[in-house]
């Protein structure tokens, strides 16, 4: 069984999942699109969608014997510096425009698939589609009209912002940010999000196929990510909230995701985001969760059988 892993060897998730792959008796290989075309090379027929692999060294896989790609990470492709700056961006886009091809075209089982990625990119929309399902998300405004944000603000009795797209940690709004003279220059570069903040604990779930873990996380950064002494303990999800960790996996076309919760005192379970390619190794080590042996019972699993 061959299964590719989208990323490299530098990345500690994709060694660790590598690894335990070739434990579990596959045949595993990086697909570093870095390294193309420079290094790998690839072909593909669009009458017959027959097309290959020739990977770093020279091992060559046919689409047809690869059964699952782990997606960890997903760089563009890597062209030489040309003297004739058109002839180079003509190269990056015909690289780019294969890779896109070949992300999309391989008829293999895909943890996660490049419409799942590129959906996770309009976030916004990801919310609506989660609201959609009738989980509850925060109030959210994203914006860049400074007239707006303020109203916004003005009815919520704390706010955070953050990126639309993410890049930096969720901050509170304070009087500072909503000084007219800042908030023009910082909107006149780019939306952003704005959200109630809403009090409660973090929860974080991994949906893996079928298998739920759940911990609740403890700590005292607004963004528990900014905290390396945080907490994680696990706790069991009320069914009616497992079933939308399912729902939401499904309507967000992922085959596995972390979901992050904000539980609030009153028992409200409000949505936040699911990631379409999270960490694990430091959640499982606290846990004890088997999160490496559920994603590898899952790359086990073909989209053939």
């Amino acid at each position: 069984m061959n299964i590719l892993i989208l990323g490299n060897s530098f990345d500690a998730h994709a060694s660790h999942v590598k690894d335990a792959l070739r434990q579990a008796g596959a045949v595993v290989d990086y697909l570093d699109t870095r390294l193309f075309p420079t290094q790998i090379q690839i072909s593909w027929q669009p009458n017959t969608q027959a097309g290959c692999f020739t990977l770093p060294g020279g091992r060559q896989l046919n689409l047809d014997d690869i059964s699952s790609v782990y997606w960890r990470s997903f760089s563009a492709p890597y062209i030489p510096s040309l003297q004739q700056s058109e002839r180079q961006q003509i190269a990056f886009s015909d690289a780019m425009s294969v890779l896109r091809t070949m992300l999309q075209a391989t008829p293999v089982f895909w943890v996660n698939s490049w419409q799942a990625y590129q959906f996770h990119k309009e976030k916004p929309l990801q919310l609506n589609s989660v609201r959609l399902l009738g989980v509850e998300i925060p109030t959210t405004l994203i914006s860049n009209n400074p007239e707006q944000v303020i109203e916004f603000c003005k009815r919520q009795s704390k706010t955070i912002f953050k990126p639309v797209y993410g890049g930096t940690h969720t901050q509170l709004v304070t009087d500072k940010h909503l000084e007219l003279e800042r908030l023009n220059l910082a909107l006149r570069l780019s939306p952003v999000t704005f959200q109630e903040y809403i009090p409660g604990t973090n929860i974080r779930t991994y949906v893996i196929g079928d298998e739920i873990y759940s911990a609740e996380i403890r700590s005292h950064s607004l963004d528990f990510r900014e905290d390396s002494q945080a907490q994680l303990i696990p706790v069991n999800l009320p069914e009616a909230i497992e079933q939308q960790c399912l729902a939401i996996t499904k309507a967000l076309m992922l085959e596995w995701t972390a979901i992050d919760w904000r539980l609030k005192p009153t028992g409200e379970y409000v949505f936040l985001e699911a990631n379409p390619s999270p960490m694990f190794i430091h959640f499982e080590q606290q846990t004890g969760f088997g999160i490496t042996q559920s994603l590898v019972k899952l790359l086990l699993k073909t989209s053939k059988n």
